[in-house]
């Protein structure tokens, strides 16, 4: 299975409003790359919940509950979502900072494409995050 990267405007959607939800949709994407990575989901992968802009840090995990489906927020018909569902917070939210930081993880599309907002993440990127998490 793969493992994966989504961030969000904690201002706009948060953590907590993930927590709230339980399940919900993550729409809103209108980058081809970002798009494309989100098509490539399958249910059940698992996602780290990221808060851009404002604290810049991973906070949670999350997972695909539904697999890509038209955005209906896109008037153009080009763009989709995914559902995803909250899996379990970080005991230590994961700072971009501490991400740069590690030489294991330089090769990361978070560090190389900063303004991508869904990414994959590789296997062994992912324990190691996991463990700075404490999760």
């Amino acid at each position: 299975m793969a493992h994966w990267l989504m961030k969000t405007e904690p201002s706009t959607y948060s953590w907590d409003d993930q927590v709230k939800k339980g399940v919900e949709s993550w729409n809103g994407v209108r980058n081809f790359q970002a798009a494309s990575n989100m098509k490539k989901m399958a249910a059940g992968e698992q996602c780290f919940f990221y808060h851009s802009g404002e604290g810049k840090e991973i906070v949670g995990i999350v997972a695909v509950a539904r697999t890509y489906y038209p955005d209906p927020t896109d008037k153009s018909g080009r763009f989709g979502m995914v559902d995803v569902k909250t899996v379990k917070a970080f005991k230590k939210p994961v700072a971009l900072a501490a991400i740069k930081a590690e030489p294991k993880l330089g090769h990361l599309a978070l560090v190389r494409q900063s303004r991508l907002s869904v990414m994959p993440v590789d296997d062994a990127a992912w324990k190691l995050i996991c463990k700075m998490g404490g999760v």
